[in-house]
């Protein structure tokens, strides 16, 4: 009798047992529901923000891609402005990326373009200029600037711009003070002016540096003995820590702030629906992300100092990108810049 009533409470222990488990596992769920609304809503919220309608596919596609099927481009834009509200009136792009994406390969090449470089400038009659003032000129002839910005580059690399992706100074250094700021280890001492036009000194060795410092110090290179490729390692020092800090539980306590920065200063063409795919398709292409250096050399055309593409390296990059995205140019005409004078006064410094 005793051993079937000891038997008897164990199966109600057993069975209370499961009841908590199940009630812990229930809130635990609901708990990891409720955040990932939370979030995803803010997110939504922040991005629908800057969500960019008048940029559809390209000219150079009969179709839209399909993200998790079709080989696809991304230009990434930096802008040299601070605000929103100075970008409507005029604006350069700073930085200049292309991260060409193949999801039957799962890779990606990512270049990025010197701003200086001489080339075509989209919806011009064949001007050429800096291709960071394409903005300029598609404002001044009536062209969306990211549209005649989005098309230069089409032009020069012969390839589609299936997407943009721009974001200004204000957003970079708003998520860099709402993360507390970055650690870098400086190679060398020099000084440089931000754009609140103070003057800013950078010793060499470790030192930490809020959103304006840490803005001024990856944007220097006229001092650097390595020019655009000492800079291009500053921001990538820059870029990993915050990168970093934005993944760690710091930048999760922190997930309000940095949506609602990136949300005022970022404007994009995917839709929003979108970017799980992107996502999806980023993390199984990040591992194998190989950066193609665009070989330039400087030379003065009328005056101004540029960098100068030859024909050859040009057609390797288009080589390596028409590759990567499977395609092939309808048009096999492709620009000379040896035959074009420029008919410019030098707007583009």
């Amino acid at each position: 009798m005793l051993r079937v009533e000891n038997s008897r409470i164990d199966r109600v222990k057993k069975k209370r047992r499961r009841k908590w488990l199940f009630r812990i596992l229930t809130m635990c769920l609901i708990l990891f529901i409720g955040i990932g609304s939370y979030f995803g809503l803010q997110v939504w919220g922040a991005l629908a923000k800057g969500h960019d309608e008048s940029q559809g596919k390209s000219k150079l596609r009969d179709q839209e891609v399909e993200i998790k099927k079709d080989p696809f481009a991304i230009l990434l834009i930096g802008s040299d402005q601070l605000t929103v509200k100075e970008e409507q009136e005029a604006w350069r792009p700073d930085v200049l990326m292309v991260a060409a994406i193949n999801p039957k390969t799962n890779s990606i090449k990512l270049v990025s373009i010197p701003r200086d470089t001489y080339t075509k400038i989209a919806n011009t009659n064949g001007h050429k200029d800096k291709i960071n003032s394409a903005a300029y000129w598609g404002k001044e002839k009536g062209i969306n600037p990211v549209t005649n910005t989005r098309e230069t580059v089409e032009n020069l690399l012969g390839i589609p711009i299936d997407y943009y992706a721009k974001i200004n100074f204000r957003g970079f250094m708003d998520v860099v003070n709402t993360l507390g700021g970055v650690d870098v280890n400086n190679k060398f001492y020099f000084k440089t002016t931000s754009f609140n036009s103070r003057v800013m000194r950078f010793p060499e060795g470790p030192q930490h540096l809020n959103g304006e410092q840490a803005l001024a110090y990856v944007r220097m290179r006229k001092k650097d003995p390595e020019g655009d490729k000492g800079r291009n390692r500053r921001q990538q020092e820059v870029v990993q820590q915050l990168t970093d800090k934005i993944i760690s539980f710091e930048g999760i306590t922190k997930f309000s702030e940095l949506t609602e920065a990136v949300g005022r200063n970022f404007s994009y063409n995917f839709k929003v629906t979108e970017i799980p795919a992107l996502q999806a398709v980023y993390n199984k292409s990040k591992g194998n992300l190989e950066t193609i250096t665009v070989k330039t050399h400087p030379d003065k055309r009328n005056g101004i100092w540029y960098e100068i593409l030859s024909e050859e390296e040009k057609q390797r990059i288009r080589d390596i990108l028409q590759k990567q995205m499977e395609w092939k140019p309808k048009d096999q005409n492709q620009e000379t810049d040896q035959t074009e004078e420029d008919d410019s006064s030098g707007e583009g410094n």
